[in-house]
C-alpha cells in the first residue's frame, strides 16, 4: 500500500465517479420498452465510484509511516483478466449476459486466488442471475438475453 499512489488513485476516481454522475444527467431519462431509462446505472455507478473514493482517501489517513516490501507486480494475473475483459465485451450481445458475466466472474475469481471453484462459480451465478433477474425482470430493464441457441 502506497499512500501517495493510493491518494491520487482516490482523487483520480472520484473525479471520474463525478464525471460519470453529471454526465449521466444528460442522457435522456427513458427508453422505449425500458421501465429505468439508460441514465440509472452510469449514474448508479459514478456513485459507487465517488462513495468508494471517498472510503480510500479516509483509509490512506490510516496508513502508517514506514513502509513495508514491495510486492512484485502481478503482470500475468493482469493480461488474463484484461483478456478475459476484451472477450467479455466481445461476446456480449452474442452469448448474453448471464453467460458471459458468469464465465468472466469465474475466470477473475480463479486468476486473483486459485482454488475453491465451487465457491467461485456460486458466487459469480448467484451475482449473474441476480442481477439480471433484479434488473431485467423486477426493474423491466433490458440486457442482452440469452444466446439464440439457447431458447
Amino acid at each position: 500500500m502506497n499512500k501517495t499512489a493510493d491518494r491520487i488513485a482516490a482523487v483520480a476516481f472520484l473525479a471520474v465517479g463525478a464525471l460519470f454522475m453529471v454526465e449521466s444527467l444528460r442522457i435522456s431519462k427513458s427508453a422505449y420498452g425500458s421501465a429505468v431509462g439508460p441514465n440509472v446505472f452510469p449514474f448508479l455507478l459514478g456513485l459507487v465510484l465517488v462513495l468508494l473514493s471517498i472510503k480510500l482517501l479516509f483509509e490512506t489517513r490510516n496508513y502508517s509511516g514506514a513502509t513495508g516490501e514491495k510486492l512484485p507486480r502481478q503482470y500475468k494475473k493482469f493480461l488474463v483478466i484484461f483478456i478475459a475483459a476484451i472477450f467479455y465485451a466481445a461476446l456480449l450481445e452474442t452469448v448474453g449476459y448471464v453467460i458471459t458475466t458468469f464465465l468472466f466472474l469465474v475466470i477473475g475469481f480463479q486468476t486473483m486466488e486459485k482454488g475453491a471453484l465451487w465457491k467461485s462459480i456460486a458466487i459469480a451465478a448467484g451475482f449473474s442471475l441476480g442481477v439480471y433477474g433484479l434488473y431485467v425482470k423486477l426493474l423491466q430493464g433490458t440486457l442482452p438475453s440469452w444466446p439464440i441457441w439457447f431458447q
